[in-house]
């Protein structure tokens, strides 16, 4: 699956750490993280798929606090070390944990913030300053997810966010057809595509790489 999202177009895998209570997420990343956990996932065993899948494109690992924590001082380096190189924290705001916001931001992987649609101005500025890659724009209020339409509010989030960050923007939560693509697309310097992959995948690999193809074409035509 990792290699032929590769070939397919992705730019950049996101690399899921399963924990129990995936709060930020919707039902079908819930019920990916329950399935694998059922299946014996782990922290070491996500970094066994990264190092296993070879990739030459970019690898962020994205979990929740618990998971990291526990893997150990040392586990942004075993990560870095598998072939991660950045690390995505749903629940980690900016100023909520200073010490563990330093361990992130002080260690190997690039430490990537996430900006709300509710947020200020200021504190955007703030938050792109604590982060390194890129920041990850949430296109709209609620979990991960599909919808029908983009948020008519995500244009003007975009030009008040590019104003306070010089950190290249990528938005998610919603985007899962070509068209969400080509939209947002013109917008940002990339967009995140979880739930529909993830859906998509449950059915078969293939149908989860068909649409991510479709998904670079909508991009480049764009």
């Amino acid at each position: 699956m990792l290699q032929g999202l590769e070939a397919a177009g992705a730019d950049v895998l996101e690399v899921g750490v399963p924990f129990s209570d995936p709060v930020a997420d919707g039902p079908v990343i819930q019920s990916s993280s329950q399935q694998a956990l059922a299946h014996g996932m782990t922290f070491e065993g996500a970094l066994q798929l990264i190092t296993d899948a070879k990739l030459s494109v970019p690898v962020v690992l994205f979990s929740y606090l618990n998971p990291i924590v526990a893997a150990g001082p040392d586990a942004l380096h075993r990560a870095r070390a598998a072939g991660a190189h950045g690390v995505l924290v749903t629940d980690l705001p900016v100023g909520e944990d200073p010490e563990r916001e330093s361990w992130f931001g002080a260690g190997p992987l690039d430490f990537v913030r996430l900006v709300a649609p509710t947020t200020p101005r200021e504190r955007m500025g703030l938050i792109a300053t604590h982060g390194r890659g890129f920041v990850y724009l949430i296109s709209r209020l609620g979990v991960t997810g599909m919808q029908d339409e983009i948020s008519t509010s995500l244009p003007g989030t975009l030009a008040t966010l590019r104003e306070v960050c010089t950190l290249p923007i990528c938005v998610g939560f919603g985007i899962s057809t070509p068209a969400h693509a080509r939209q947002v697309g013109a917008l940002a310097d990339g967009i995140v595509v979880g739930s529909a992959i993830v859906r998509a995948a449950e059915r078969s690999v293939d149908e989860a790489l068909a649409l991510t193809r479709s998904l670079r074409v909508a991009l480049d035509e764009g």
